[in-house]
């Protein structure tokens, strides 16, 4: 009785340091990532490595990882050098395969994921514009809604407009406008039908300012974005991939 609980002892202390090593090396190994995915994917600071299942050392051994995920910040987006904070930068491998002497990977399958607020996307748009959600029915046809009052929108255009019509732009302005994305990291804001404006030539001119683009910058080539919602709570962007070399 006495052996077995020794025994027993013994195991548990060996499993315990088992533990130990297997949890040093996956912070190491997270920590190695990060510094090789900042370099090789031109990122500004390192990202935040995550790699899941357990144990780690037999995945290494077997030169497949189940899962990591990637957590990526500074990354941002402007427009006429307008700058705003894409946050949620993520990105979720899978079936990760290590060459023998792991200097190169590929994901079997990638998603990846980011959100631009309503806030931000209001510091992108023309001056005096406020962009929100435009509820459940316009947000499923990816539409937001650009309002502001309208002296401020037609200022911050930069259009003239005579004295004799100043006093008929005392009122807000509401227009939806439908998001697109291009290339992976272009936002496209298309506004619908613009009201009927009391002021005449200004509907023309207030469209070309109130459309706009944003451009992504800083994205690594890991995520490929290829739609966009609009939510709650801002521009939601995801993606998927197959076959993902990770090092390139």
């Amino acid at each position: 009785m006495r052996a077995l609980r020794i025994l027993l002892i013994v195991v548990v202390i060996l499993g315990g340091l088992f533990v130990a090593a297997d949890r040093a090396a996956v912070y190491f190994a997270e920590s190695e990532a990060a510094s090789k995915i900042k370099s090789s994917q031109g990122l500004s600071s390192e990202p935040d490595v995550s790699i899941k299942g357990f144990p780690f050392l037999t995945q290494v051994l077997s030169s497949s990882l189940d899962e990591i995920e990637i957590s990526i910040g500074g990354i941002t987006a402007t427009t006429e050098g307008r700058e705003v904070e894409v946050t949620e930068v993520r990105a979720e491998l899978r079936d990760v395969r290590v060459n023998s002497s792991f200097s190169s990977a590929t994901a079997g399958s990638a998603e990846g994921s980011a959100l631009i607020s309503y806030e931000d996307l209001t510091k992108s748009a023309p001056k005096g514009a406020t962009v929100g959600y435009a509820g459940p029915e316009r947000a499923a046809k990816g539409q937001v809604k650009v309002s502001g009052p309208l002296d401020e929108l037609v200022e911050g255009a930069g259009i003239e407009v005579p004295d004799a019509f100043r006093g008929l732009l005392k009122e807000n302005f509401t227009t939806y406008s439908t998001v697109s994305l291009e290339k992976g990291d272009k936002v496209r804001l298309r506004a619908e039908d613009l009201p009927k404006l009391p002021v005449p030539g200004v509907d023309e001119k207030l469209k070309e300012v109130v459309d706009y683009d944003l451009t992504i910058d800083g994205l690594p080539s890991t995520i490929t974005l290829d739609q966009v919602t609009a939510a709650q709570d801002g521009l939601r962007f995801s993606g998927t991939g197959k076959d993902v070399d990770l090092t390139s």
